[in-house]
């Protein structure tokens, strides 16, 4: 669906999976971990308990590597019984400062989107999880100097955005979200009045699918970040 993006002032961009890789590395860590637990349950087991815990504690720990870290322990404690070595204790929390020391590989056309834009409109991230960890990425990025404001969301609700816009002084009908998740960067924004163009991740965690039927009225979805420069 195309949509007028006349009198957009502002462009938010969502960080993990729209500017550079994220989800590739919890999946290749889930991989991991059900290999350290193959002696106590079936790696499909493996992977519906993990995904449990990690939304059970999500209110605890927010998203991000930590609160991931957290619930791989938790979910090896109940799985083995509380039986689970400390020397896999461990490995559990090396896989965390692994995916913590990534690189940061970014996504195609990133740096060309971001140069065309940023003397055209005001550019902003706004990505949700560990504060300091999405911090630390953006400054290995090397993104930094595209953008006037970063903030990082404890969620990506309605209110969280309508919150935001509001202290930033942004009227949402002058406001553009870009983002790979529909129900995080997408559907709250189009919800508040404001735009949104998605460009799906070929890896999308769960807990960011949306099942039931979309109602298009208000975003575009593209396939790369380049095709943005058609539009705006």
């Amino acid at each position: 669906m195309e949509i007028n993006f006349e009198g957009i002032h502002v462009i938010g961009f969502d960080a993990d999976d729209t500017l550079w890789v994220n989800e590739t590395y919890f999946r290749d860590t889930e991989n991991k971990f059900a290999d350290l637990l193959e002696k106590y349950e079936t790696k499909n087991k493996i992977d519906q308990e993990l995904f449990r815990t990690e939304i059970k504690n999500l209110d605890l720990y927010g998203y991000g590597i930590k609160g991931f870290m957290l619930s791989m322990i938790e979910c090896a404690l109940d799985l083995s019984n509380n039986e689970v070595s400390s020397k896999t204790i461990g490995a559990l929390l090396d896989l965390g400062k692994e995916m913590i020391s990534k690189p940061v590989e970014l996504l195609n056309g990133v740096e060309e989107v971001l140069k065309s834009l940023k003397d055209k409109y005001r550019l902003i991230v706004l990505t949700k999880g560990d504060l300091l960890d999405q911090e630390r990425k953006l400054e290995r990025s090397g993104l930094s100097e595209y953008f006037h404001h970063v903030e990082v969301l404890s969620d990506k609700k309605e209110k969280n955005y309508s919150d935001l816009l509001e202290h930033l002084q942004i009227s949402p009908s002058e406001f553009l979200m870009i983002g790979n998740s529909l129900k995080s960067d997408v559907l709250p924004l189009v919800e508040i009045g404001a735009r949104a163009i998605h460009v799906p991740f070929h890896t999308t965690w769960e807990h960011e699918e949306v099942k039931e039927p979309i109602e298009n009225n208000g975003y575009m979805t593209i396939s790369t970040l380049t095709d943005i420069l058609e539009y705006v």
